[in-house]
């Protein structure tokens, strides 16, 4: 490894001996003999950087990514147009300030696209207050159920199958180590069971988490959950939302909903193979100092000069640590900026836009797809951009036919839910044109 890395054998010497240690292998006694790789790494012993370069750069075109193909892989990521103007803006040293926004003299770029992130969160959810963002939607359904379980004094929470599989397995680590129960409930025709819902909210549910749409791409009816959820003394509804689609579909607000998360990595987020992620909480009055992360205000300098600071934070985050519900003090500050601009530059109209282009392009496909008479509805639900097909072959051999076409075919549901065996879920977004969900489709037929 020694051509790989700057130290020299002197130096690796010298820190040896103020160890007072003989040998790296004596720094790394603690670990187990037999987990330990008894041979030397397989590399090449020496290369010039240019050839370590280029050897890279082969090795990443084994790799497709959305770049190369086009692709109709959703589930939780989405391949949206980034406008080029928000690594431009992002790179601005005005937003590149401190770490963590405790000093506002000194923060000041950090502070404003906070406040201006909370804001249009909160004209877009339709909530009073949003927070300064968490890391992920798996994390922010996490810390919704907590949030509104210790809110309500209860131990219980319900949360829907339709609800993202890994969003659901955080939920299960933070509620375990939270000692809160967590129960499913079941799905029928792809969106969440009202019969069941209401068998299963009983009075010790301190809350029931929904997601919509959903992770099949299917339309909830929220505002019937709200009657029910509220029917129930000190039970809260919490629903996760994809931002894009709340340029067509109703505010959550409007719909009876106590606290909203979601993932904000449609707003201008590349795809960045996983992450890392945008996570969101917006929510009423009632949760205002229950929130976990911060709360940016504005106000005027001594000056009169517009300015921001922190206005609320829950200082047991990070100070009182033994009393706290949320291990959360820290946001996504340049994923934050990047959503933040992307709003911006959208705005109201420009979201509209997007969301319609979304359903019209994802419901061409859908119903291109059934015409050819290869494949079979699955769900009645309405759907937003994303939908499920039956298929007649496994889906791992349509998606490696469809490779070999030049196209990044859909998710197996069958991986998480064994009842839907050889059932793709596609996603159409805005980037997508005519002609690539024409190939698509045809491919499909074909195979």
């Amino acid at each position: 490894m020694y051509p790989y890395f700057s130290l020299t054998q002197e130096d690796i010497k010298q820190m040896l001996e103020s160890l007072g240690l003989n040998s790296i292998e004596d720094l790394f006694s603690d670990i187990p003999k037999d987990l330990k790789l008894k041979r030397p790494l397989n590399i090449p012993a020496s290369k010039s950087e240019m050839e370590i370069s280029n050897y890279l750069t082969e090795l990443s075109k084994m790799n497709v990514s959305s770049y190369d193909y086009p692709t109709f892989l959703g589930a939780g990521a989405y391949d949206h147009y980034i406008p080029s103007v928000i690594p431009q803006i992002a790179s601005r040293s005005e937003f590149l300030t401190s770490y963590t926004p405790y000093q506002p003299e000194i923060s000041q770029g950090t502070l404003q696209y906070i406040f201006e992130f909370q804001t249009m969160i909160s004209n877009l959810t339709g909530m009073e207050y949003s927070n300064a963002s968490l890391y992920d939607q798996g994390t922010a359904l996490a810390e919704a159920a907590i949030m509104t379980a210790h809110h309500a004094k209860k131990k219980k929470v319900l949360v829907s199958k339709s609800i993202s599989p890994w969003s659901r397995e955080v939920l299960k680590t933070y509620t375990h180590a939270q000692h809160i129960e967590m129960e499913e409930i079941e799905i029928k025709d792809g969106v969440t069971s009202a019969y069941d819902l209401e068998k299963k909210l009983t009075d010790d549910v301190g809350a029931v988490l929904v997601q919509n749409p959903n992770f099949f791409g299917n339309i909830e009816n929220v505002a019937e959950f709200s009657k029910v959820v509220h029917s129930k003394k000190k039970c809260y509804l919490v629903s996760s939302v994809d931002p894009s689609s709340l340029g067509t579909l109703k505010k959550p607000s409007d719909c009876g909903v106590d606290v909203v998360v979601g993932e904000a990595q449609t707003l201008g987020i590349p795809l960045s193979f996983g992450g890392p992620y945008l996570g969101f909480m917006a929510v009423n009055k009632e949760f205002l100092r229950k929130i976990p992360g911060r709360i940016v205000g504005q106000t005027v300098d001594r000056d009169g000069k517009r300015c921001w600071v922190l206005t609320l934070s829950a200082r047991e985050q990070h100070i009182k640590r033994d009393k706290a519900t949320s291990n959360i003090c820290s946001n996504q500050g340049v994923n934050t900026l990047m959503a933040t601009i992307y709003m911006s530059l959208l705005g109201k109209q420009g979201l509209m836009e997007l969301s319609k282009q979304c359903i019209k392009k994802a419901h061409y496909a859908y119903e291109k797809l059934l015409e050819t008479g290869k494949f079979e509805k699955v769900f009645n639900a309405p759907f937003y951009k994303e939908f499920a097909i039956k298929c007649k072959k496994p889906i791992c051999t349509l998606n490696k036919k469809l490779l070999e076409n030049g196209i990044i075919g859909g998710f197996d549901l069958g991986k998480y839910y064994p009842e839907f065996e050889n059932v793709m879920l596609i996603a159409v977004t805005e980037k997508r044109t005519k002609e690539e969900i024409d190939k698509l489709c045809k491919v499909l037929e074909e195979a």
